[in-house]
C-alpha cells in the first residue's frame, strides 16, 4: 500500500482547515487570510457572502479590512473586488469593456439578452414598488402588462415570484433577485436612486416614465427599444 494510500483513503473526510493559524506570526496569518479570501472570491460565479468567506479565516478576521487590502493590492489590475448581491465579486474595470467587447463581441459582465425599453419599464417598477402583481403594473402603465414581457424577466432571473397579495384571488406578486442587484451593480436596494427624490426634485414623473424615460441610475444600454407596454 502506497504511502498516499495510507494518508488518506477514499471514504475519509477532508481534514479540519485551520482558520485561526495561530502558529504564524501576525502578518503571515493576515496574508494567509487575504489569499484564502481572494482565492474563494476568484473561484465563484457568483457574489460570495460573509458567511461562506468566515468559514476560511479566524474568527478574530475583520473581513473588511482584509477586502480592503485586497482592493489595495489590485489597485494596478485590470480588475477590481466589488461589493454586489450581497457579497464580493471579482469584476473587470469599465474602463476595459471596450476591449472585451472588441476581443469577444460581448460587453464586460453581459452574458444575457440586453432588455428592451419595455421590459426594462417594468423591471424598475418591480424594483421600486416590489412586491406588486402584475395587475398592479398594468394599472400603472394603463396597458395591460403582458405575461411574456414578464416570462422574460423572469428567464433572465431578474425577478421571481412573491408573496401572494391580499386582493381577491391572492395573485402572485413580483420581487427582484440577488441576480438583479449583481447585474445592475447594486449590493442591496436601498442603493437605487430614491423615487420620491427625484419626483421632489422634477427629475422624475409618472408621465416622464410613461414616455419611456428611464430613470437615473438604470444602465443606458437597456433604452434601446420603444415603450410601449406589450399586450
Amino acid at each position: 500500500m502506497s504511502q498516499a494510500s495510507v494518508r488518506r483513503k477514499p471514504n475519509d473526510q477532508p481534514a479540519l482547515l485551520d482558520t485561526e493559524l495561530d502558529h504564524l506570526p501576525p502578518e503571515l496569518r493576515w496574508r494567509e487570510w487575504m489569499g484564502r479570501v481572494e482565492a474563494v472570491i476568484f473561484a465563484a460565479n457568483e457574489p460570495v457572502s460573509r458567511e461562506v468567506l468566515s468559514r476560511v479565516v479566524g474568527k478574530s478576521c475583520n473581513l473588511e479590512l482584509v477586502i480592503d487590502d485586497i482592493r489595495a493590492a489590485l489597485a494596478g489590475r485590470p480588475y477590481e473586488l466589488v461589493s454586489v448581491a450581497g457579497g464580493w465579486q471579482h469584476r473587470t474595470k469599465k474602463v476595459f469593456g471596450d476591449v472585451i467587447h472588441a476581443a469577444f463581441g460581448t460587453p464586460a459582465g453581459e452574458g444575457t439578452k440586453e432588455l428592451s425599453q419595455s421590459e426594462a419599464l417594468v423591471l424598475m417598477c418591480i424594483a421600486y414598488f416590489q412586491p406588486i402583481t402584475r395587475g398592479e403594473l398594468s394599472s400603472f402603465f394603463g396597458k395591460e402588462v403582458s405575461r411574456d414581457l414578464i416570462g422574460v424577466l423572469r428567464a433572465q432571473n431578474l425577478i421571481a415570484s412573491g408573496p401572494r397579495s391580499p386582493q381577491p384571488g391572492a395573485p402572485y406578486t413580483y420581487v427582484t433577485t440577488k441576480n438583479f442587484l449583481s447585474q445592475f451593480g447594486l449590493d442591496t436596494l436601498r442603493q437605487l436612486p430614491d423615487f420620491e427624490a427625484l419626483e421632489d426634485a422634477g427629475l422624475l414623473s409618472k408621465e416622464k416614465l410613461l414616455a419611456g424615460d428611464i430613470m437615473p441610475g438604470f444602465p443606458s444600454n437597456y433604452q434601446n427599444a420603444a415603450p410601449e407596454i406589450e399586450d
